[in-house]
């Protein structure tokens, strides 16, 4: 296995943006992990300025499969007083694999202040089991630590499509970043699974993420996950993940579109 860490700096230069294996363990069925095309879109980011103000929101449409050798490509936007807008495209042999618009904004005096999320009602990390029960998750799962801390289980045909989960790196050098971050936000499977019987072929076709102000600012390891699916039909998914810190504090926000093949 290739930890996280040592993923991300295996990234060398290359005469656009930069080059990276992703080897089989961080494979999610044919393709890179969805979690970690982000991740690397967001590290090469952040190799190509060095000097990029805390990122607010980030955009990914995944366009097509990507494995092994795998050319990530930053482009300058747009550049302001405050933010910095950079799109990346992660590409593979077979053209563009992940497409990625970064949102950067500097932290700027403000009088506003509204916290309108709750932290979640959970069991404690060491009251928690494990998520899959013993049974063997992707292969890209063996590199986080899943516990059920709440909500209903994949395959469990249930009513209610909402997981509880405490998640963590396995990697202790996996640190705080962004890029960290995002690795760890799309690992659970989607929730329209918990309807399900039995495995079946899914996708995610789009996912946003928007980061608050404490994201930049944790260093916490285990992140506590609240994701629901709001809508499911006709072969697709729209889900909602909110992130927070085992204090209470909100981290981040994202939103799913997923193909369904059941």
């Amino acid at each position: 296995m290739t930890p996280f860490s040592t993923l991300m700096a295996g990234m060398t230069p290359a005469s656009e943006g930069s080059s990276v294996f992703v080897s089989e363990d961080w494979l999610q069925g044919r393709t890179t992990y969805g979690g970690m095309s982000a991740a690397l879109c967001a590290q090469a980011a952040a190799l190509m300025d060095r000097d990029l103000p805390p990122l607010r929101s980030a955009q990914f449409s995944f366009i097509g499969p990507a494995s092994g050798a795998l050319n990530v490509r930053p482009t300058l936007l747009r550049r302001g007083k405050s933010a910095v807008c950079i799109g990346v495209d992660l590409v593979s042999d077979q053209g563009v694999a992940t497409r990625a618009v970064l949102t950067y904004g500097a932290a700027r005096e403000s009088r506003l202040k509204y916290h309108g999320k709750p932290f979640p009602r959970a069991a404690a990390v060491e009251d928690s089991p494990d998520f899959f029960g013993g049974r063997q998750g992707p292969a890209f799962s063996r590199h986080f630590e899943f516990r059920t801390a709440g909500g209903v289980m994949p395959m469990s045909g249930s009513a209610d499509p909402e997981y509880l989960i405490w998640l963590r790196h396995r990697d202790e050098a996996a640190g705080a970043s962004a890029a960290a971050l995002l690795a760890l936000a799309d690992a659970p499977p989607p929730t329209a699974m918990a309807l399900m019987k039995e495995f079946g072929p899914i996708s995610t076709m789009t996912w946003m993420v928007d980061f608050t102000p404490e994201a930049h600012q944790d260093t916490h390891e285990w992140r506590l996950l609240r994701m629901f699916a709001e809508d499911i039909g006709e072969g697709y998914s729209t889900q909602e993940t909110a992130i927070w810190s085992p204090t209470g504090k909100l981290l981040a926000i994202a939103r799913q579109t997923i193909a369904l093949f059941v």
